[in-house]
């Protein structure tokens, strides 16, 4: 594992050292645009350069923060100093990785991957997975050390969702833990038995099982003594028959029988739920806690709440449900869906037309009016405006509507397909313009414009001290900026004329 650790530091170094003497940029105050062979420009919604050449194939760009090195789509590195930050990817997401300070993880198409470094105060942990088949940990800690062959002998710590697990010739035998709760299973999952915690039970799946918790106590991080409630269970001839009480020792005890398919019910101080032709015949909830009735025919098709929360749902045709800072409507699932969610000072709206065929995402902060607006049709184009009122609109998406969030995926594949990109900076009042990979470039700001056309064979660019027009690289022409009057500070004096 610290070999494959140091291979791919190594890669990363190396690749950096190649972009490093290689950077394909031009001086700080110079601009090249030679269309799709060449093109070396500022970034518009942030300091910096970025660099294109042979159109999306490949492009170097720097900022004030980050450096970003793509051959698209084989690989991609970024570096972030500040915070210490490496990503690289090759072919994603067949190969990624990832360090932060001292934490590392890379991953071969999630089934080889390893990962380790030091969270917190505490001993270094290196991870080795090959999945599901092998699981390695080493530690300066030999308490951390673990080591698991699937499956014939094994044993691991936080993993697979348990804090403990060994196992024998699985499924024949295996026992994990989590938290202080053991179970023994043999012939998983058939049958197990299960203790600690004030707890014991045992199944036979799916012919018999029950099980049996204590209520017990513990206090809280203000000195408040709490109660952990108590259960029973029992099921026979899973999932046909299924009865238990939980929240024993507690305010809110509650009893659930389930007889499949025809009748199932809750009974609690807060709330009562009752069925018939369960699960999808006739049900009816009366939720005294958050103040509702509901009552379902046929669920999901029809469904009709009233109190608190609101539902009224014939579907697939109609549905409108609201209550706790939640709205949601749908006409003609899913031809047309809208979301609306308010939490505190932040409001945000989703509407959707088949899916991810048509999305529009708001977000509002009330507090101090900032705005955040994200549309997308797949797969024409997509568009988004952040709080810092930074917009980008990229023509053809192919991907990015089903992964907005994903950076990888905007970095590696996005400049392939989007021969239109458009950036505005709301704050510096910078704009630019790009199609089919610079072909046609335009920049503009508050006092300056940029046009490239065809390789660069037609420029025009203009500021305050004039403007000038270039034809195969060959200046034709120059004109002055037009002189302004100066303003007075006081309206010139006037005659008084005699009679």
């Amino acid at each position: 594992m610290a070999k494959s650790v140091s291979i791919t530091l190594s890669l990363n170094i190396l690749l950096a050292s190649f972009f490093t003497l290689f950077p394909f940029s031009s001086r700080a105050q110079d601009e090249t645009l030679s269309g799709p062979l060449y093109s070396d420009f500022r970034l518009t919604l942030d300091s910096g350069r970025r660099q294109e050449v042979l159109g999306p194939l490949f492009y170097s760009q720097q900022s004030d923060s980050q450096r970003q090195w793509d051959l698209a789509p084989l690989f991609c590195y970024t570096r972030t100093p500040e915070v210490d930050w490496t990503e690289t990817d090759f072919l994603y997401p067949l190969f990624t990785s990832r360090r932060f300070g001292s934490e590392y993880r890379a991953q071969f198409f999630q089934l080889l991957s390893f990962s380790g470094g030091k969270t917190q105060p505490g001993p270094d942990v290196d991870l080795f997975t090959i999945f599901p088949l092998y699981f390695q940990s080493r530690s300066t800690d030999p308490d951390l050390n673990y080591t698991a062959l699937a499956p014939f002998y094994g044993h691991l710590r936080n993993r697979l969702f348990r804090d403990d697990t060994k196992f024998v010739l699985f499924p024949i035998y295996s026992e994990t833990r989590k938290k202080d709760v053991v179970t023994d299973n043999y012939l998983y999952p058939f049958f197990h038995r299960r203790h600690g915690d004030h707890l014991a039970g045992w199944q036979f799946w799916p012919v018999l099982g029950a099980e049996h918790k204590t209520p017990t106590f513990l206090t809280n991080s203000f000195d408040e003594v709490q109660t952990v409630g108590g259960y029973d269970r029992f099921f026979a001839a899973w999932p046909f028959f299924l009865k238990d009480h939980s929240g024993l020792g507690t305010t809110n005890p509650a009893s659930r029988l389930v007889l499949v398919p025809f009748y199932s019910r809750l009974r609690s101080p807060l709330r009562d739920e009752s069925s018939y032709g369960w699960p999808f015949g006739y049900w009816r909830i009366d939720d005294r806690e958050k103040k509702y009735r509901e009552q379902d025919f046929l669920w999901p098709l029809f469904v009709r709440a009233r109190g608190e929360k609101t539902e009224t749902r014939v579907f697939p045709f109609y549905s409108h449900a609201a209550g706790s800072g939640l709205e949601s409507d749908f006409y003609l699932w899913p031809l047309y869906k809208f979301n609306r969610l308010q939490s505190g000072s932040l409001e945000r709206e989703r509407t959707r037309i088949l899916f991810f065929l048509y999305s529009d995402i708001r977000e509002t902060i009330d507090t101090s009016g900032e705005t955040m607006r994200r549309v997308d049709f797949w797969p024409f184009f997509t568009w988004r405006r952040d709080m810092d009122q930074k917009e980008r609109l990229q023509v053809m998406a192919l991907l990015e509507p089903f992964f907005p969030n994903n950076r990888s995926l905007t970095r590696d594949y996005s400049q392939l397909w989007s021969f239109w990109r458009a950036e505005k900076n709301g704050r510096t009042g910078a704009a630019s313009q790009s199609l089919l990979w610079n072909l046609y470039r335009r920049e503009s700001g508050p006092q300056s414009k940029k046009l490239s056309l065809l390789f660069g064979l037609f420029q025009y660019q203009s500021n305050s001290t004039g403007a000038s027009w270039r034809v195969c690289y060959v200046p034709i022409g120059k004109k002055p900026a037009r002189a302004t009057c100066p303003v007075s500070a006081s309206p010139p004096a006037t005659t008084k004329s005699s009679n």
